[in-house]
């Protein structure tokens, strides 16, 4: 799906339609245009991207790879930038990624992504209703499409250090094998959005610090907002990251301990019954010759032999603080 927004800085008018309005664009230099591809064919979209807007044929590989790194990279009057969103149904931590494309020059800007974004249909929506001024420019555009992405992030990355909190406190309360797969799963999708946040906090930086007429002041201000917020999160997923792998230990730790502690009583136990196993096996031959089977105080004798021995070993152990 192609959607298109024209804008005229002249009159201060803007219409929001499809790939026909490219023709308008064309014929007057003076008309901003903000053109979105939204899971188009990738064979007739890149011819349409190549022939309207003479994109860069790398730039052009990149963005419509499966799976890219973000990155930035600047031509002669525009640049190309790439970064990641959540898609559409991603409502937690178990979440799935969306690859967004960034075409900005001074007259266009054209977005890609093969699959639905809703910071992107936000933006569409503000802009509708008159939120999203398109007269600030095609980089302000962008600024806005960016900063709804990081804002997607954030709600997620709070709620899952709430969780860990209560994980924390479960696992002293009832830890369980099902503890220890959540907490193995947040360390391993947090580890990886700590290299997606790691290389957007860098691109950003890099776009901030860029030196182009396509920048204004505000846009530096903006652009140095969005870097803020990304290095932000990139240092609470870190966190957050170290802290679930801190629980696993602490987890596997307290099971140590409490197998330790299961086995320290089986074995005193087994101690303890070994010497009485002992002479109930010998007493238990029943050989003709044994002087003790004659006696009539034979029994007790050995029943409280027994329980002397049981009684002296529980003595040891607690004088040893083994109990």
């Amino acid at each position: 799906m192609l959607r298109t927004v024209l804008h005229d800085p002249r009159s201060g008018q803007t219409a929001f339609g499809g790939r026909k309005l490219l023709q308008r664009w064309h014929d007057d230099p003076e008309l901003l245009l903000w053109l979105d591809s939204d899971g188009e064919d990738p064979g007739a979209e890149r011819k349409l991207l190549k022939e309207e807007f003479h994109l860069n044929e790398l730039a052009l590989d990149d963005c419509q790879r499966d799976r890219h790194p973000p990155k930035l990279e600047w031509f002669d009057d525009y640049f190309f930038l790439l970064l990641k969103g959540f898609t559409a149904d991603t409502r937690s931590i178990d979440y799935s990624i969306v690859h967004i494309s960034f075409f900005v020059g001074r007259r266009f800007l054209v977005t890609r992504h093969a699959l639905t974004s809703p910071s992107i249909d936000r933006v569409l929506g503000q802009m509708e209703d008159g939120k999203v001024s398109f007269g600030k420019g095609t980089v302000h555009v962008c600024y806005r499409v960016v900063r709804t992405i990081i804002d997607r992030y954030t709600p997620i990355i709070l709620n899952l250090e709430e969780r860990l909190d209560d994980l924390e406190e479960e696992m002293y309360d009832e830890p369980s094998d099902r503890l220890l797969a959540e907490l193995v799963a947040y360390s391993s999708r947090l580890k990886k959005l700590r290299r997606i946040f790691g290389y957007q906090a860098t691109v950003i930086a890099n776009l901030r610090n860029s030196e182009s007429e396509l920048f204004t002041e505000a846009n530096e201000h903006e652009f140095n907002d969005l870097h803020e917020q990304m290095d932000r999160l990139s240092s609470l997923t870190a966190l957050l990251q170290e802290l679930a792998v801190d629980l696993i230990e602490g987890y596997i730790s307290m099971s140590s301990h409490r197998l330790n502690k299961i086995m320290k009583v089986l074995t005193i136990t087994a101690v303890i019954f070994l010497p009485l196993t002992l002479l109930a096996g010998i007493y238990g031959m029943n050989f003709v010759n044994m002087p003790e089977l004659q006696s009539k105080e034979g029994y007790y004798i050995v029943i409280s032999a027994m329980g002397v021995i049981a009684i002296g070993l529980l003595g040891l152990f607690r004088y040893l603080k083994w109990l």
